[in-house]
């Protein structure tokens, strides 16, 4: 078997890969914060853009990030970049699922529904990004590591889920996102650690790591930029609440049925017989 190494750059690469998941997973629970207190299509927008940060940059950077440190002795490592971009595209897109499931409705079946959806998704999205690599060795894969790394996945992704429910506050978020971006990391290096490699002599096509290196960079500073602009030009989670509470409480009172009208004090109505009764 070809010698792995996990780290050819050091800590760089898994210190910069957690950092990255950490900061989406940061901007994903302020993000999803704010779509627990809106409503309609807002609500929905707020979820996709929560999506957005916690799969595309919380996950799939990370990934790709911490693929840059991992090296095998004698071969040269390239990546198919059809397989590269739909394994982006399927961690935002089961991130979506996942919350959009616990958004519709409360209840431990809803939220072990989405952390089964998102987690069985991350895991596709990580061995996709496997499957991306190109080299002349042949790829073989620990099958107990790999239900290992799944079983951390789901895991994961159903705390984080939790975590967009029921978190508020400043130092709980980053608390949070702390430990998202710990479960995240986690799960890759379980899964990297799954793969083995035999030598071989296959002809290899695709880009390099570096290649993707610009437009990652790139993709990932207009991405985060759009995000916080989002976040700082719209009101805050605290704000929205209290602005759908004035609405349902002007919208209570535009259906409800009008008071009774009240009698007056000075003038008796006449009952009865009291018509007929005459004056002495």
């Amino acid at each position: 078997m070809s010698h792995i190494n996990h780290f050819s750059h050091g800590a760089l690469t898994p210190l910069l890969a957690y950092l990255m998941s950490v900061v989406g997973s940061l901007l994903g629970l302020i993000l999803t914060a704010r779509a627990r207190s809106a409503q309609g299509a807002s609500r929905y927008r707020w979820l996709a853009g929560g999506a957005l940060a916690i799969g595309g940059t919380g996950i799939w950077v990370m990934h790709f990030i911490a693929m840059m440190g991992f090296d095998v002795t004698g071969n040269e490592i390239r990546y198919n970049v059809g397989l590269t971009v739909v394994s982006a595209v399927v961690a935002v897109a089961v991130v979506y699922g996942g919350l959009h499931v616990v958004s519709t409705g409360e209840g431990f079946p809803r939220l072990l529904a989405g952390g089964l959806l998102a987690g069985v998704g991350v895991g596709t999205m990580h061995y996709l990004g496997m499957f991306a690599m190109s080299m002349a060795g042949t790829l073989a894969f620990d099958p107990l590591l790999v239900a290992l790394s799944v079983l951390i996945a789901i895991v994961a992704a159903t705390v984080a889920l939790w975590f967009t429910l029921k978190v508020n506050g400043p130092l709980a978020t980053a608390g949070a996102a702390l430990m998202m971006g710990v479960a995240v990391t986690g799960m890759h290096y379980t899964g990297m650690y799954a793969l083995s490699v035999a030598p071989g002599d296959k002809a290899i096509s695709g880009a390099t790591a570096m290649d993707f290196l610009l437009p990652l960079i790139a993709g990932i500073s207009l991405i985060t930029v759009g995000l916080l602009l989002a976040i700082l030009l719209s009101p805050s989670a605290r704000e929205m609440r209290e602005d759908s509470e004035l609405l349902e409480r002007l919208q209570q009172r535009r259906t409800a049925p009008p008071p009774p009208p009240v009698p007056s004090r000075g003038h008796r109505k006449p009952e009865g017989d009291d018509l007929f009764t005459p004056r002495r």
